[in-house]
């Protein structure tokens, strides 16, 4: 089992290098001028003609099909990007908080994932209209038997419970308020090195015991992991949007009507059934 795991864990991790290293060639090679230090706004952005990028690498939103590049998220970027005029550096970054650091140092200009959007998170960044609607949901190991004692049934099964999530992840706050509701403990774990993915298939292979993550992207595996139950919701469905730095209005204002529009047309919904309507 744990050859099994190690495995799959090493084949995300390579995955997620092989696109990592495509973008940071095409990084170099581009000769343009390296992050500022600090955020950016769209007269900058338009002004090198490049928009800097983080995602996360999962099967949903970034990810290398072939000898190419897909994701949900990705095509929406590019999208953009090409209507715009503009380049799109799109770097796959595993952690949150890694993500919410590039955001606030220059580094990066757009987080283009799908974010909970949360009052917590709303002091630091400004959101973009909704992308698209997800709930977070409790990954676990099916039950063995009816009365098997380890198997999670509904949220008051949480009390002394320790469940695992990416380093910074929004749905911390979402647990700790469940927490209250059911007046107990609930445990969490934050794990840096690895996303939602690779969470999941510890999960699967009983290195861990349970996982909280977006729903869109437990969906994207299950078939791939049958013994993974995710009937589970830790959350009502919400709304998730891309987030830009506080210092980047305009950027924000470019996106949201961009968005409006693009969310309209056949194009869009052409990316959307590809990703999510895929049944």
């Amino acid at each position: 089992m744990a050859a099994r795991l190690k495995s799959n864990v090493s084949k995300y991790l390579l995955l997620a290098a092989i696109a990592l290293v495509v973008f940071l060639s095409l990084r170099y090679c581009s000769g343009k001028t390296k992050p500022s230090g600090h955020p950016r706004d769209y007269a900058a952005i338009a002004k090198e003609g490049i928009i800097r990028v983080a995602t996360e690498y999962n099967s949903l939103s970034f990810y290398v099909d072939g000898d190419s590049i897909s994701g949900f998220h990705y095509d929406l970027i590019q999208a953009f990007a090409h209507d715009k005029g503009l380049k799109a550096l799109i770097t796959p970054e595993m952690s949150f908080t890694t993500r919410l650091e590039g955001l606030s140092t220059g580094k990066y200009d757009l987080i283009a994932y799908g974010i909970l959007v949360t009052s917590e998170l709303k002091d630091s960044l400004l959101f973009t209209s909704p992308i698209v609607l997800n709930r977070q949901v409790l990954v676990q190991r099916k039950k063995t038997s009816e009365q098997d004692s380890m198997y999670i049934r509904n949220q008051l099964d949480l009390a002394g419970r320790k469940l695992y999530v990416t380093k910074g992840s929004p749905a911390i706050m979402r647990i700790r308020n469940l927490s209250n509701e059911i007046g107990d403990t609930i445990y969490v774990e934050e794990i840096d090195r690895y996303g939602s993915e690779q969470l999941i298939a510890m999960v699967a292979h009983g290195d861990i015991a349970n996982v909280v993550c977006d729903e869109s992207i437990a969906l994207a595996v299950a078939d791939s992991l049958p013994q993974i139950d995710i009937t589970t919701a830790i959350s009502f469905t919400q709304f998730y949007s891309w987030a830009v730095s506080k210092q980047s209005p305009a950027l924000l204002d470019s996106l949201n009507t961009w968005l409006d529009t693009f969310q309209k047309t056949k194009e869009y919904q052409t990316i959307y059934r590809k990703y999510y309507d895929k049944k």
